[in-house]
C-alpha cells in the first residue's frame, strides 16, 4: 500500500522506494530529475523520500542540492510531509503484537520517533521555508501538533516557527494543542512566546 507514481517521473517512485541506487542512477543520467515534478501529485523526489521517512534517500538528495522549496499541487514542502508524518496501520499492529514481549513494540515505538526526528533534523538543516503555508492554511508546526508529536515542536519552535500563523480554521498551533488536550505541546509553544 502506498503511492503509485506515473512512469515517466520514476525518480519520485524510487525515492518513496527509498532506492538510493537508483535514484543516484536518475540523477547521474540527467541532473535536471533531482527536482522534477510528478503530474499526478505534483511532488518532487525530496517530497517523495519524505513522505515515506526515507533518511538516506532525503540526505543523498539534499546533498545534490535538491530543492526544499518546491511545493506540490496542495502546496507542501517537504517538510509538511516530515510534520505530518505518524505511524502506518503496519507499525501500530507492530507494536500491539509486540508490546507485551519484553517491551520490544516499545522499542520500536522509540525508534519510529527517532527517525521522524532525524529526517525533521535533516531538513530543518537545509534552507528549508519553515512557515511555509498548504492549502489548508497548515505550517509543519500545524501538523506537528495535530499529530501530538512532542519529538518535532521544539525543533520547530528552536527554528523560530511561527506560533501565531492561523489555518483555514482559524487555528494557530496552540489553539490544535489546546483542542486536543496535548498539553505538553500546548507548553512548548506557550513558552516559546
Amino acid at each position: 500500500m502506498g503511492i503509485s507514481y506515473s512512469y515517466s517521473e520514476a525518480i519520485c517512485q524510487a525515492a518513496y522506494s527509498g532506492d538510493v541506487h537508483q535514484v543516484h542512477q536518475l540523477v547521474k543520467t540527467d541532473i535536471k530529475n533531482l527536482n522534477v515534478q510528478d503530474e499526478t501529485f505534483g511532488d518532487t523526489p525530496i517530497i517523495a523520500a519524505c513522505r515515506r521517512g526515507n533518511v538516506r534517500t532525503v540526505k543523498y538528495l539534499l546533498d545534490q542540492k535538491a530543492d526544499v522549496s518546491i511545493r506540490n499541487k496542495k502546496k507542501r514542502t517537504c517538510l509538511h510531509y516530515v510534520a505530518k508524518k505518524t505511524f502506518t496501520f503496519y507499525d501500530y499492529l507492530m507494536i500491539i503484537i509486540l508490546m507485551p514481549i519484553l517491551l520490544i513494540g516499545y522499542l520500536i515505538m522509540k525508534t519510529i520517533q527517532k527517525k521522524h526526528v532525524n529526517l525533521m533534523k535533516l531538513l530543518l538543516s537545509s534552507k528549508v521555508e519553515i512557515d511555509a503555508v498548504d492549502y489548508k492554511g497548515n505550517t509543519a508546526l500545524h501538523y506537528a501538533c495535530l499529530n501530538k508529536s512532542h519529538g518535532l515542536i521544539p525543533l520547530l519552535v528552536e527554528r523560530n516557527a511561527d506560533t501565531s500563523i492561523r489555518n483555514n480554521d482559524n487555528e494557530s498551533p496552540m489553539d490544535i494543542a489546546e483542542r486536543l488536550k496535548f498539553l505538553k505541546g500546548f507548553i512548548l509553544l506557550k513558552k516559546s512566546k
